[in-house]
């Protein structure tokens, strides 16, 4: 008897930019010289009904410091929990198109270790980076709970990785996703495009 599912005849990757309480989120397949687009959308990864919980850090930076424990740990269970559930909503869409995902992009700031609790609620810079690392880390833990092998990549380093990989120069790669980007339409920003582009260089490694 038929299943109703679409047979697998295409390979897909997810890539994913953070920001503060949301992510933009792209599936892209096809190949190294056409890479297609099949899904984008922005996905929610900071729980509203938590005061505060779209920057968790700076919420904290004022509390008793295990008050401010408490607090993050009660927004990084949220972000998992919503991180989760967008990651295996955006998995499944895309295999109900007919493609494997074999893999996920996840760009990256610095990927300098944070140092203890303290020592970030005491620096400005340092609660801005944190609160960053707080929402990958919710969506890498959602990639890889979906059995995802995920690429992490620092973000200023993705177009020069690219142009590499796909022996081109980076303006030609940044310009076939910027293509690839009309049949999806707006909004195609930077968000997308760069989502794009690290989950094209996840699909390559296959």
């Amino acid at each position: 008897m038929p299943s109703g599912k679409a047979p697998v005849s295409r390979r897909a990757a997810l890539g994913f930019r953070v920001h503060s309480g949301w992510a933009a989120a792209v599936a892209v397949a096809g190949t190294p010289a056409r890479p297609e687009i099949l899904e984008r959308r922005r996905i929610a990864i900071a729980d509203p009904e938590i005061e505060g919980s779209l920057q968790p850090y700076h919420a904290a930076e004022e509390m008793a410091i295990g008050d401010a424990r408490r607090y993050l740990e009660t927004c990084a269970s949220a972000s998992a929990r919503l991180s989760r559930k967008a990651v295996a909503d955006l998995a499944r869409d895309v295999r109900s198109k007919g493609c494997e995902l074999t893999g996920g992009g996840l760009l990256l700031a610095s990927g300098r270790p944070l140092p203890a609790l303290e020592s970030v609620l005491a620096s400005h810079a340092l609660i801005h980076t944190a609160d960053g690392e707080h929402f990958r880390e919710a969506i890498l833990r959602a990639c890889e709970h979906a059995g995802l092998d995920v690429l992490g990549m620092r973000e200023r380093e993705v177009p020069a990785a690219a142009a590499a990989r796909f022996r081109t120069t980076e303006a030609e790669v940044m310009l076939q996703v910027a293509q690839a980007g009309k049949a999806v339409g707006a909004p195609w920003r930077a968000d997308e495009k760069l989502a794009a582009l690290v989950a094209w260089l996840a699909l390559s490694r296959r």
